[in-house]
């Protein structure tokens, strides 16, 4: 939604804004953009009335401006719609899917695209380093964004994905998530082959083959389909991949020869599926290899996937999207397979409206048990999860200390540094996963870090 703001300000419209809560990075931005952004929701907001309310999924009714928005009948879009009717229609969209990796996939793609002179058109949910930037109008034919298949007002109970007008796309993984709106993964797989059923014969189909849901719902397809993976027989797949501290080298096979041999600056797994998925979109594009791999080995990743936040007194920090027990697990994963030897921590907040339900109970604990010792603090807003379907912390603690880990819930930011001061040593690797401003914890552990010495 912030970025839609800037990209509709860039076009020549007056844009304010209304949001519950605001935190860095995005915060940051909107204020860079001199976008007024308003704290807390009043109909005052809407005075004089603008031309259109761009209303997002978080809200429904019952909100004050969402009630003097239907009462005085002002005109008004979903961001799905409102990227269409604005942005898309008149160029070529490159739409990104999956469970996870979209955001990273997203950048990589907008960034090799410009790094070969194909000043594409870009919008995605976080700030790439490239471009220091969530989105940029370049006016070039392709349009690249994530596809969300979360909600996409409370007028409009479709995926966002479905507005997109697909004609070159990424599938990259389907796995249940979102349990606040669908009942099982066999509601997400209906969603996405909706999908990919948008893309017309002419378009073309990127499919990450490691997942079996993914091949699933893409299976049926009318277009051009290439697979990618590095754990089955694909058109598109990594060999010789030598996993470091400050990124990987790999070699990017097309049809079992060689396409080109890159060292790119982030590390995991899912970073090679990732830059797998990214070849496979630019080499159908018409992207030639020598400057796909300029585009891969050039990328500065994306701000709060993998980022490292400080190195104090020999302890590194990172700070990480993850929420979701399979991009919890393989962040913990490929920082073991960097750093091996050294000891790892996982403060983890539960905040998503999946992450905070126990329909994950048992996953979360395998996943947070790749980490060496594990801090998590109390629910955030428990109140909106019912009490039966709440992730029991407790129990969380429990099963880590079964698998031989050291884990604590002391309930609060404070609490979580006062444990890291007094048990983190010189060499340990912190990662702090949250999809949200998690208390300021990214600035405060440093700072705590360092005034203990």
């Amino acid at each position: 939604m912030a970025t839609l703001g800037a990209m509709l300000k860039d076009s020549g419209y007056a844009v304010t804004g209304s949001d519950e809560g605001m935190y860095p990075p995005m915060s940051d931005f909107l204020l860079q953009k001199r976008i007024d952004a308003r704290k807390g929701y009043d109909a005052g907001n809407l005075r004089p009335a603008p031309d259109l309310v761009v209303v997002g999924n978080a809200l429904s009714r019952g909100n004050p401006e969402i009630e003097y928005m239907l009462d005085s009948r002002i005109p008004f879009m979903s961001l799905p719609e409102t990227l269409k009717f604005f942005f898309l229609r008149r160029k070529t969209p490159v739409i990104v899917t999956g469970t996870h990796g979209k955001t990273t996939t997203s950048s990589m793609i907008s960034w090799s695209l410009a790094s070969a002179g194909l000043r594409p058109d870009f919008l995605i949910g976080g700030i790439a380093e490239n471009f220091q930037s969530g989105y940029e109008l370049n006016g070039g034919e392709y349009f690249v964004l994530e596809g969300d298949e979360y909600d996409s007002a409370f007028f409009d109970k479709g995926p966002k994905f479905l507005h997109y007008l697909p004609y070159i796309a990424i599938v990259g993984n389907v796995e249940f998530d979102h349990a606040d709106i669908y009942a099982d993964l066999d509601a997400i797989k209906l969603q996405f082959r909706r999908f990919v059923n948008l893309i017309p014969r002419g378009g073309f189909l990127a499919v990450g083959a490691d997942s079996p849901a993914a091949a699933e719902v893409c299976k049926n397809s009318l277009c051009r389909r290439e697979t990618f993976g590095i754990e089955t027989d694909c058109d598109w797949t990594a060999r010789n991949i030598e996993q470091r501290t400050d990124g990987c080298e790999l070699d990017i096979l097309h049809n079992g020869k060689l396409f080109l041999c890159a060292r790119l600056k982030m590390f995991g797994g899912y970073n090679v599926k990732n830059a797998l998925g990214t070849a496979a979109v630019l080499n159908h594009i018409g992207v030639a290899p020598e400057a796909i791999r300029k585009g891969l080995e050039t990328f500065a990743g994306v701000r709060r996937r993998m980022q490292l936040r400080a190195d104090v007194a020999g302890i590194r920090i990172y700070e990480d999207f993850a929420h979701h027990p399979t991009a919890v697990r393989e962040t913990l994963k490929a920082v073991r397979a960097a750093f091996q030897t050294q000891r790892i921590w996982a403060i983890y907040e539960p905040r998503s409206a999946t992450s905070r339900r126990n329909i994950f109970q048992r996953e979360i604990a395998e996943a947070l048990g790749m980490a060496d010792c594990v801090a998590i603090p109390a629910l955030f807003q428990p109140e909106k999860i019912p009490s039966a379907e709440r992730l029991d912390e407790n129990r969380l603690v429990e099963d880590l200390r079964a698998l031989g880990r050291a884990a604590w819930n002391p309930g609060t930011v404070d609490g979580i540094i006062e444990k890291v001061c007094g048990e983190a040593r010189a060499g340990d690797i912190i990662v702090i996963m949250s999809n949200g401003g998690f208390g300021g914890i990214y600035d405060k552990l440093p700072a705590a870090l360092a005034a203990c010495g």
